[in-house]
């Protein structure tokens, strides 16, 4: 899984200090001279800004207030620093695992759960691991593949284990959202 992605916009000393720390946080760090920069990437699709954690000096309007930490002055220790965009950005990631585009459906990983319609259906982590695999390919994926990619085993797994938890979220599908086209079986594999 790729970093999260910290931007900070005209606070040249904290994107100095966070920089020599890199090797020890767990974000990818960028620096913007003003906020009209960061738009214009926005604007051009480069970045989404939704999907990021800006810090400013100064509160802005134009940028989603949700996304953004201030920082006025720096605190004096830099282990402050560190815990407020830590603390955001596991604010952050649990409301994304809330609400996740699949087709029509919503999948909310923090509760394991599924929706659709005002009906909703719980999963367990394998279903929601494959749901996620699948849902990010873009050809039909062989059981080989699943076998490698969510159950992490080269060869030693049965086919039949994939097949029947396929088959189980499937009916489970079909069950409560009446929907036999969501996870599709084609003869070179599985596609959402």
């Amino acid at each position: 899984m790729d970093k999260p992605s910290i931007n900070i916009i005209e606070f040249k000393e904290l994107y100095n200090i966070l920089l020599e720390l890199n090797s020890i946080t767990h974000f990818k760090i960028n620096y913007y001279n003003n906020e009209s920069e960061i738009l214009q990437l926005e604007e051009s699709k480069k970045i989404n800004i939704n999907y990021s954690t800006i810090i400013l000096k100064k509160p802005s309007k134009k940028i989603n207030e949700k996304n953004v930490i201030v920082f006025e002055k720096l605190p004096n220790r830099i282990d402050k620093i560190l815990d407020k965009i830590n603390i955001h950005l596991i604010k952050q990631k649990y409301n994304l695992q809330s609400n996740l585009k699949i087709g029509e459906y919503s999948l909310d990983l923090n509760s394991r759960t599924i929706f659709k319609n005002q009906k909703k259906l719980n999963l367990t982590e394998r279903e929601i691991d494959i749901l996620i695999f699948l849902s990010k390919q873009k050809e039909p994926q062989k059981i080989d593949t699943l076998q490698n990619k969510v159950w992490n085993y080269s060869s030693n797994l049965e086919t039949h284990t994939v097949e029947t938890h396929i088959y189980r979220l499937r009916k489970k599908i079909k069950d409560t959202f009446n929907d036999d086209n969501f996870i599709i079986s084609k003869k070179d594999g599985y596609i959402i």
